[in-house]
């Protein structure tokens, strides 16, 4: 393949997909009690959901080393890629991008990193498309494009019990997560403009999830689309939602996936948590 595509941990990609798709994977940090391991293998996302239920111990994330970067470059270059597009999650998230771009800038232009300003499977399908584009054998250039432009036509909603682990992690405002304090409000949120912000309150868990599908279809449009459900600890909460949007889609949906997040995810969200990423084939 004359270029390769890298992304990072916080995809989520379905294990069903396994590593069809040529996807060279850098992970994320899972720090718990100052103890630190790369997310998915030497992290689980069990060991994170005991953490957090433990009060006193200490969870956090961190981005990967510019090694890690450059090491995983130059493996895929000397298997013989011409040029690398290294896509990941929002820089107003992370500093993994700004780790992947310090990375790049020892490869004379030959490696293209994109911020996809989202996560999970909002960063996963940028990742797929764009690896599709690359085995059809375009340029550096074109498979770029592919990545942004897919990563464009994702919307990502979810809901979470609480915005406390949120704001610990300073992914929401303090501002923002007393929206989930006052009168037992529930909050949907959603990822814009690489943020994560509060787009509806609601009263109960059973209405958030009837609007999280009401917003999936309307994210949708006319067109067709994939989906993606993840959660945390909340499996039929997930089969519920999944189930549907697939109703109300119909024949418009295409490829529809059931995940449990990953490590550094479930660190800022905390249990509970369910959401939805639409992914329109075409258009806006």
């Amino acid at each position: 393949m004359p270029v390769a595509v890298v992304t990072d941990s916080t995809a989520y990609l379905p294990a069903e997909l396994g590593g069809a798709h040529d996807l060279t994977v850098v992970p994320l940090t899972v720090v718990i009690d100052g103890t630190s391991g790369d997310e998915g293998t030497q992290v689980t996302i069990d060991e994170v959901a005991r953490a957090l239920g433990a009060r006193r111990t200490a969870v956090s994330t961190s981005r990967p080393a510019p090694a890690q970067f450059v090491s995983a470059y130059r493996a895929l270059f000397d298997a013989g890629c011409d040029g690398i597009v290294s896509l990941h999650l929002s820089a107003k998230l992370s500093g993994t991008v700004e780790a992947a771009q310090l990375a790049a800038a020892e490869f004379d232009g030959r490696v293209a990193v994109v911020d996809s300003m989202t996560t999970g499977m909002g960063l996963g399908f940028a990742a797929l498309a764009a690896a599709q584009v690359a085995r059809d054998g375009a340029g550096l250039a074109e498979v770029k494009r592919a990545g942004e432009a897919h990563a464009g036509r994702v919307s990502t909603f979810f809901y979470v019990d609480t915005l406390e682990f949120l704001r610990r992690g300073g992914r929401i405002g303090a501002a923002s997560a007393l929206v989930g304090t006052a009168l037992s409000v529930k909050p949907i949120l959603h990822v814009d403009e690489g943020m994560i912000v509060v787009r509806d309150r609601v009263r109960t868990a059973g209405r958030a999830l009837a609007r999280l599908v009401d917003l999936a279809v309307e994210a949708a449009g006319d067109g067709t689309a994939d989906i993606a459900v993840h959660h945390l600890g909340a499996y039929a909460r997930a089969v519920a939602l999944m189930d549907e949007v697939t109703m109300r889609l119909g024949d418009r949906l295409q490829d529809c996936y059931l995940t449990e997040i990953g490590a550094v995810v479930a660190a800022h969200v905390g249990p509970g948590v369910v959401g939805i990423v639409v992914h329109r084939r075409e258009g806006r």
